[in-house]
Formats: C-alpha cells, structure tokens, sequence
C-alpha cells in the first residue's frame, strides 16, 4: 500500500510540474517573441518600450517556478565526488541530507519572500520605470513560484525520509536520486 502511494504521489508531481514546465517554456518563447518584434520594430524607427523590464520579470518567474520541475525530474546538479564511493544506503542518505538542505533553503526564500510581496502591496510599489509596473505582479509570479518549490522539496523530502525509514532505499532512490538510479 504504501509502494503505490509513493509512486501516485511522485507520478502527480511529476504531472503537474511538467506542466507548469510547459506553461513557463511558453512564456519564455512569447517574451522571446516579443524581443524580436521590439528588435524589428527598432529597426523601423519605433518601439514598444520595457521589453527588457518584460524579459526579467518573465525569466525570474520562469525560473523560480522550473526549480520544481528540476526537482522531480532530478535535474539539479549533483557534485558526487563523495557519494559515489558510498554503499545503496549511504548514498541514500546523502541524497537526504542534500534535499533536506535544499528544502530548508527553499522554504526560508519562500517565507522571507512574502514580507517583500507584501510590502509591495500595500504601498502599491511600481517599478522606476517608463512602465511603471506594478511590483507586485512580477514578484507574486516569482514568490508563489518559489513557495511551489518549497513544498515540492518539503513533500520529496518526507516521501524518501519514509521510504529510507521502512527499509526501501530504492523508492527513496526513485524519488530524489540520480537519474540513473532508482
């Protein structure tokens, strides 16, 4: 029962953050878009103006919420000059350690990023810009990006933790091993 569990809820979260993984690589290509229309229009004598503000907002966004997608695919680079060396379960627990420290990481960002958003807020910030956008757009892009993260980290790191803790190193392998584990 358990085993089945674990595999729903990793396919689930490897379902929605293909997704969104989609969802942000479409944004990238129509900022991309955008640059080359403003890059035509340039050449004509006009502008539409802020595609670079436009192109920061979008790639900050895209990437905070592609972290997760890195994540459950077990994209993020690993440096295994240790763990390599170590036994099935040593190994396992070094991968623990590791999303354990990034979990931590991502959760202090997304919880330190709220104060900003809020701020934002309140005092109705824009950007110093010719758009004058309002900051609260891109940073609640960015912050619900990274709280998306944290809770992925957070839900990878309880489902290894209890995988390695009923003796099944291999699940905890599948869920936040190398790729070529598990």
């Amino acid at each position: 029962p358990v085993r089945p569990m674990l595999a729903r809820l990793l396919d689930g979260l490897r379902r929605v953050n293909r997704a969104v993984a989609l969802l942000a690589g479409l944004a990238l290509f129509g900022c991309g878009a955008f640059i080359i229309a403003e890059i035509v229009l340039r050449q004509a004598g006009a502008s539409m103006g802020g595609s670079d503000e436009i192109a920061g907002y979008v790639m900050a966004g895209a990437t905070a919420w592609g972290l997760g997608f890195g994540l459950t695919e077990r994209a993020h680079v690993r440096i295994d000059l240790i763990r390599i060396r170590l036994s099935g379960i040593g190994g396992a627990l070094l991968d623990l350690l590791s999303l354990a420290a990034l979990a931590f990481v991502a959760v202090v960002i997304a919880v330190r990023g709220w104060p900003v958003l809020e701020r934002s807020l309140v005092n109705d910030s824009r950007a110093n810009t010719p758009l004058e956008t309002p900051l609260w757009i891109p940073q609640a892009i960015w912050w619900s990006g990274m709280v998306w993260f944290a809770a992925v980290a957070t839900v990878l790191l309880l489902l290894a933790a209890a995988a390695l803790a009923t003796g099944r190193p291999g699940d905890a392998a599948r869920a936040i091993g190398p790729v070529g584990e598990g």
